[in-house]
């Protein structure tokens, strides 16, 4: 008979369990590893699973609500990841495989218990002499909410009370257990500001990582795993904000090693997150992905009580999208709405835009000849002032040599989307100005645009390449920063008036308009929607903003360049045009 790990893991394989695509692939690591485990020295201790599973209903009871004394039955995701931890191991040592665990799941998913549970089955039950079992955090205060999980479930367990001895009277700070002998174990709450040195711990559970401020408290905890044989650090969390911080450090790890970009036979990972095309204020199918216990712990009445205060109450989205659903927003505010962008992509046909006639602008961000350059061009459909209506597209160029490092470093499927011809990968190390050049020069042949926008580092680098190859490229300098380019003055203006400037706090402001005012067509490019949920800006104390792309966790080259053609769009269109609304025989999609 199938044992309840493989079981479950089988059934998120088949898609009778509902899951997100992370844990779909832990899921597929677990069953890959029946097979070809052994071949680097694994096997699967079915015993031991089963036993570490059982040991939570047979020796623990849950505390609080409807919980209150009742024998703490695993959920089956639950079990998967208990049994996972204790039930893999090496063939050699007959010692665990696993010291590292990280966990992230929508807040209410019982995911502190569960860990509160772990932490004492290894207090009385694990073989490890004199051991030390931490629940840590970076305050103290924080450290003690999973501890006192602990607590409370000793105290309503009639075989630990008996067994493990309580310090203290509010708040109990340590439980200890004598074995057998000398051995004596504790469990007790550690943080980094205690000043505390020199923990030897067997087990360190992590609670709420995504408050860690660095990795001082970790860190200390990892170098005392030196003296144990079979230590475990265990990790977990809601998402959080800071892309950053040592939790989006430990998060990316944890995809990546679920995914096989990364070979780390030491960590296991439980991620919880909502596929690409999910539609969580919208669809309650998807709900069950970032809540593994939905209709357990927390129910559907709920979550559609957030939901709706997610709609009404647009600075509660961020929060609720992060707790619930795992998303991770940056300081509480997403510079787009995944609603407000995906309402804005769809099919457009660059052929149909030229025949039409319809003046195109640019913008290009030249990065570094070994990463992503962008470049964006945007139509004019209606140039009735701060009602434009845009169409864009954007081509994206990168080094084939370096794709797969880049795709494993960045977390995202680079290599994926190049054979899907959303990027295009270029032979080598690295792409050359005079490659781009070249590239540019194609495409304007084509498209005609009446101006590009680019930094004027970027231009400086490029002008000596386009004169090389003799083309006539319309490049413009638009600046990166808060600093204004004044182009001209508009006609008819009083001197010192109506100047005419390119801006990129402009820029942005005109390109965020557009987009929630569903005035622009964004062609389908998930490397582009993927720069979109990667957008963070850095404000001024007079509240414009700029890209701030040292804080943004993934590439945003496409959003910058966009910004761009945007600006350079409103600016530079003259002509009178009318809506391609009114045409009835207009289509941005291809016949």
């Amino acid at each position: 008979m199938t044992d309840a790990v493989t079981k479950w893991a089988e059934d998120v394989a088949a898609g009778r369990i509902v899951a997100g695509p992370n844990v779909r692939n832990t899921a597929k690591r677990h069953l890959t590893d029946l097979e070809d485990g052994p071949k680097r020295g694994l096997f699967w201790d079915v015993a031991a699973a089963e036993d570490a599973i059982g040991f939570f209903p047979r020796r623990l009871r849950l505390n609080g609500g409807d919980f209150e004394g009742r024998p703490f039955e695993l959920h089956p995701s639950q079990a998967f990841r208990v049994g996972s931890i204790f039930g893999w191991k090496w063939r050699d040592t007959k010692l665990r495989r696993f010291r590292r665990f990280y966990d992230e799941e929508g807040k209410g998913n019982g995911k502190s218990p569960m860990l509160a549970g772990i932490g004492l089955l290894g207090l009385v039950k694990d073989p490890e002499p004199r051991a030390e079992i931490y629940a840590a955090a970076s305050k103290k205060d924080q450290a003690m909410v999973l501890f006192r999980d602990a607590v409370a479930m000793r105290d309503q367990s009639p075989s630990l009370k008996a067994r493990v001895r309580s310090h203290g009277i509010d708040p109990v700070w340590q439980l200890s257990y004598a074995g057998r002998g000398n051995d004596r174990r504790f469990f007790k709450p550690i943080s980094s500001d205690d000043g505390q040195s020199g923990p030897r711990p067997h087990f360190a559970l992590c609670d709420e990582v995504h408050e860690h401020k660095n990795r001082d408290t970790i860190d200390l905890l990892e170098r005392g795993f030196k003296f144990r044989k079979q230590p475990l650090l265990a990790m977990a969390t809601n998402s959080g904000t800071d892309r950053n911080s040592i939790c989006f450090e430990e998060h990316q790890h944890a995809v990546n090693v679920a995914a096989g970009l990364i070979q780390d036979d030491t960590t296991f990972s439980f991620v919880c997150s909502l596929d690409e095309m999910d539609d969580w204020e919208n669809d309650p199918t998807c709900w069950g992905k970032p809540n593994p216990l939905l209709d357990v712990t927390i129910t559907r009445d709920y979550l559609a009580g957030v939901v709706a205060q997610a709609k009404a109450i647009p600075g509660k989205r961020n929060g609720i999208a992060r707790l619930h659903f795992c998303e991770w927003t940056d300081a509480e505010s997403a510079a787009f709405s995944r609603e407000a962008w995906m309402a804005c992509v769809g099919d457009v046909d660059v052929d149909a835009l030229v025949l039409a006639g319809y003046p195109c602008f640019g913008g290009l961000d030249l990065s570094r000849v070994r990463d992503f350059t962008a470049l964006t061009l945007t139509w004019v459909l209606d140039n009735t002032k701060d009602q434009e209506v845009f169409a864009s597209k954007t081509w994206f160029w990168t080094p084939r040599d370096t794709l797969a490092r880049r795709a494993a470093k960045d977390g995202a499927p680079y290599d994926v989307w190049e054979k899907q011809g959303f990027i295009e990968a270029v032979a080598g190390d690295r792409v050359s100005y005079r490659w781009i050049a070249e590239a540019l020069a194609k495409i304007c042949a084509v498209t005609h645009p009446v101006e590009i926008g680019c930094d004027q580092y970027g231009l400086e680098q490029l002008r000596d390449h386009v004169n090389e190859i003799g083309a006539d490229l319309p490049l413009t300098i638009h600046p990166q920063g808060f600093q204004k380019r004044i182009i001209e003055k508009e006609p008819g203006a009083v001197e010192g008036e109506q100047e005419l400037y390119l801006w990129m706090p402009d820029s942005i402001n005109k390109l965020e308009n557009a987009l929630f005012e569903k005035r622009l067509r964004i062609d389908r490019n998930p490397m582009m929607n993927s720069c979109a949920a990667a957008v963070v800006y850095h404000e001024n104390r007079t509240g414009h903003r700029m890209f701030a792309k040292d804080k943004a966790f993934g590439r945003i080259d496409g959003i910058v360049s966009k910004a761009m053609s945007i600006g350079v769009a409103t600016l530079r269109s003259k002509r009178v045009i009318t809506s391609p609304w009114d045409d009835p025989e207009f289509s941005l999609v291809s016949a």
